[in-house]
């Protein structure tokens, strides 16, 4: 199988969004899912992903990601989701699609790349420790819904 990197467009916001309910799913956090595609096109300014597809254009995975400013670090990319399909895990999409932003934040001038993992996660926390990943239990995710 053939994989290739691209942006995502605003084409692929339906099968993205899905992959969203898949991810939250897979998170046990379907209640949390809020994101519409009419809301990806009102704020696709915002919105950075590459997404992994095979030859026929179906997308497998994708990665999503911003620019931050940490207060300790400087100029960073925070990295919010990577997510592969389920069938299409253990192919090497997940370490395509990271590189890929770690190439992105390296090439813009970022300090860091940050993201989360789940604490029950294994296989990403492994994932992520072979990639030279640093895995700390002090930080705690603080949201508020506006």
């Amino acid at each position: 199988m053939h994989i290739t990197l691209r942006p995502a467009v605003e084409n692929d916001f339906p099968a993205i969004v899905e992959m969203f309910r898949e991810f939250a799913h897979f998170e046990h956090l379907d209640e949390r899912l809020t994101n519409t595609v009419e809301r990806m096109k009102a704020e696709t300014e915002y919105f950075n992903c590459f997404v992994a597809v095979n030859n026929e254009d179906e997308i497998l995975g994708y990665a999503t990601y911003f620019f931050s400013y940490f207060t300790w670090t400087g100029k960073s990319l925070y990295m919010d989701d990577l997510y592969v399909r389920e069938s299409y895990r253990s192919a090497g999409i997940g370490k395509l699609l990271i590189n890929k932003v770690i190439e992105i934040a390296k090439t813009t001038g970022c300090h860091k790349l940050r993201w989360q993992v789940s604490d029950w996660n294994a296989t990403a926390i492994g994932f992520y420790k072979g990639l030279g990943a640093e895995i700390d239990k002090q930080e705690r995710n603080c949201d508020l819904d506006l």
